[in-house]
């Protein structure tokens, strides 16, 4: 039984590890990444077409993706409410830190997870996840990083218009036709490979700040988030994959995004690259315990 069980973590989180490890590889071999070009080739193409493609024919109803989507922003609530008092207490300016507190990595991590983990079912799940939380993301998370609204950035994301028409084609059980259902499916199909190396490249470029108290909020991020998913969870009385998947992606280490915007406002860019890479680290250890409890 242990072997087994063993064998089925082993078998989600090791393609997670190698695929990241390749992108590490790559970028500390000295080869270019263009990954600003990256970036807009999943966020314009990949991912939209992902969602699309796997929220519009997933065998998962309009009203679960809604209650998945209210539990992420509930999560949302739950870390900035208490990560913000702590980074008080700790007299930590909340515009540096409170966004890679916050804001986890349900994309690059999340998605991949909860495929490997929970099939199609989970994915589409945990797409209803992620496009909360990136709406969340541009506009509260600018806010805080930039110090001002920015609501156009949330327009020019393609995502929101992907979750806008996958909603609509699942609500009214609309078909696609062939022809472009496999084009959405292949175009989708490059988010997630891509993703998982750009996080590996991410990881091995950005500088490290301060060790000892980016260790100690790497730790809070990664325990909080697991806790304010298991209480909504609660909460909400969701069951079987919906909870593991809010539970799994609350869990998640902080964000790459949060250093690009970090760099761009000129916001602690190195505590923050710190905090990014140790809680990616440490994820290492406690998402399969987390999975082994979730299985």
């Amino acid at each position: 039984m242990a072997v087994a069980l063993i064998a089925q973590l082993g078998a989600i989180v090791a393609p997670i590890f190698i695929a990241a490890g390749l992108g590490y590889g790559w970028a500390r071999s000295g080869s270019r990444y263009d990954g600003e070009f990256v970036r807009r080739l999943v966020l314009y193409i990949g991912a939209p077409c992902l969602i699309i493609s796997t929220i519009g024919r997933a065998e998962v109803d309009t009203a679960a993706l809604a209650v998945i989507g209210l539990a992420c922003w509930l999560v949302l609530i739950i870390t900035i409410s208490v990560f913000g008092l702590l980074l008080r207490a700790m007299r930590l300016d909340t515009r540096d830190f409170l966004p890679p507190m916050v804001f986890g990595n349900a994309g690059n991590m999340g998605l991949p997870l909860a495929l490997f983990a929970f099939g199609h079912e989970g994915l589409a799940l945990a797409l209803g996840f992620f496009v909360a939380n990136t709406l969340a993301h541009f506009t509260f998370g600018l806010y805080l990083t930039a110090g001002r609204v920015m609501l156009g950035e949330m327009l020019r994301t393609p995502i929101l218009y992907a979750a806008l028409i996958a909603t609509t084609v699942q609500l009214f059980d609309l078909s696609l036709p062939g022809w472009l259902d496999n084009t959405l499916d292949l175009l989708g199909g490059i988010t997630i490979p891509l993703m998982l190396i750009t996080l590996g490249v991410s990881l091995a470029s950005i500088k490290v700040g301060t060790l000892g108290r980016t260790t100690v909020l790497a730790i809070l991020r990664l325990s909080g988030g697991a806790a304010a998913g298991w209480l909504v969870a609660a909460l909400l009385g969701l069951e079987d994959v919906a909870r593991a998947v809010v539970i799994l992606q609350a869990a998640m280490p902080a964000a790459v995004f949060n250093y690009l915007l970090a760099q761009q406002y000129g916001r602690s860019a190195e505590d923050v690259a710190g905090l990014i890479v140790i809680s990616t680290v440490l994820s290492f250890a406690s998402l399969p315990l987390l999975l082994w409890w979730l299985l």
